[in-house]
C-alpha cells in the first residue's frame, strides 16, 4: 500500500513528464516541418505511408521521430532520479501551502495595474510630445 505522500509525488511527477513530453512533441513537429521546408529530405522513402498517422516514411519524419523516442527517453531517465523526484514532491507540497486570492482581489488588483498603465502610458506620451516640441524649437527656430 503506498501513502499519500508518495502518490502525489507519483502524479506530481506524471504530470511534469506528460506536459515536458508534449514541448518535445511540438518541437519535433516543427523540426520535422522545418526540414520538409529545406525539401531535400521531403521525398518518401519508397513511396510507403505510414496508414494510422497517414504521413509518409520521409527522412524528415525519421529523424523528428528519432529525436522525439531518444527525448522521451532521456526525460523519463532524468526524471526518475531521486532527486528530481524529490523535488517535484516538495514543489507540490508547498504548492498547497499558498493562500490564493479570491477572485474578487485578483479582479481588484488588475484593475489597479490596468489603470496604472494607462496613466504611466499618458504620462511618457505627454513627456515625449512635450520634449519633442521643445527639440523641435531648439533645433528649428520655433517652426
Amino acid at each position: 500500500m503506498t501513502t499519500y505522500r508518495e502518490d502525489q509525488g507519483r502524479l506530481a511527477r506524471m504530470f511534469a513528464f506528460w506536459s515536458l513530453a508534449l514541448l518535445l512533441l511540438f518541437g519535433c513537429t516543427f523540426l520535422h516541418d522545418l526540414i520538409v521546408g529545406l525539401g531535400s529530405m521531403s521525398e518518401p522513402i519508397g513511396g510507403i505511408r505510414i496508414p494510422v498517422v497517414g504521413v509518409d516514411l520521409t527522412p524528415a519524419f525519421l529523424v523528428a521521430f528519432g529525436i522525439l523516442v531518444v527525448g522521451v527517453i532521456v526525460l523519463y531517465r532524468w526524471q526518475e532520479t531521486p532527486k528530481v523526484a524529490d523535488l517535484l514532491i516538495e514543489t507540490e507540497a508547498e504548492l498547497r501551502k499558498v493562500t490564493w486570492p479570491s477572485l474578487e482581489q485578483v479582479l481588484n488588483s488588475s484593475l489597479v495595474v490596468v489603470v496604472c498603465v494607462v496613466l504611466i502610458g499618458l504620462f511618457l506620451a505627454g513627456t515625449d510630445w512635450v520634449l519633442a516640441r521643445v527639440m523641435k524649437g531648439l533645433l528649428f527656430g520655433g517652426s
